[in-house]
């Protein structure tokens, strides 16, 4: 089971930047969407999970594709999918992130981020978790004021469990 994380309050909307995390807690879910025009392959499951293994987080993946629409309709309804187990082949782990000033964070309880699927980008689900932090940049247009981009961290104060707060402000005046 996992340790139960705190839940962090809904994080503040900032207007005109895009959020991407950094760090993920164990036990966090995230699911990929495929692009417009494109499709899951039928069957796959588009959720993943940051786990501990060997004492280290790492993101449990599943198989999972998007594929083009076009294609999708003229090949159904081939269904030549093996659902017999075959064991886990060991790949070889890609060479770990480079981690600057992370040394805070124990990677024994954080994921990075997660690797990309063609065609597809990962829908922010919207549940963080103590310890975890965003890392906010203006989308371009509305970078017209430093600093463009900030970091909040959730955590806890006092027993109550907070948003840092954000230095950044994202505007289109000229």
């Amino acid at each position: 089971g996992f340790l139960l994380a705190e839940k962090c309050p809904t994080l503040p909307t900032t207007e005109f930047a895009d959020v991407t995390a950094e760090m993920y807690a164990l036990g966090t879910k995230l699911y990929y969407e495929c692009d417009k025009g494109y499709a899951r392959r039928s069957g796959q499951y588009s959720g993943i999970q940051c786990q501990s293994k060997q004492q280290v987080a790492s993101w449990i993946y599943k198989e999972f594709e998007c594929i083009d629409e076009k294609i999708l309709l003229s090949t159904a309804p081939t269904m030549e999918l093996d659902f017999t187990q075959k064991p886990e082949r060991k790949t070889q782990s890609p060479a770990p992130q480079k981690r600057e000033n992370l040394s805070e964070f124990d990677q024994k309880d954080f994921c990075g981020p997660p690797k990309t699927i063609p065609h597809a980008s990962l829908s922010l689900n919207k549940q963080y978790y103590v310890g975890q932090v965003l890392h906010l940049k203006c989308q371009s247009g509305y970078d017209k004021r430093l600093p463009t981009s900030g970091t909040r961290r959730c955590k806890k104060v006092n027993g109550k469990i907070i948003w840092t707060s954000l230095d950044m402000r994202c505007t289109n005046d000229s």
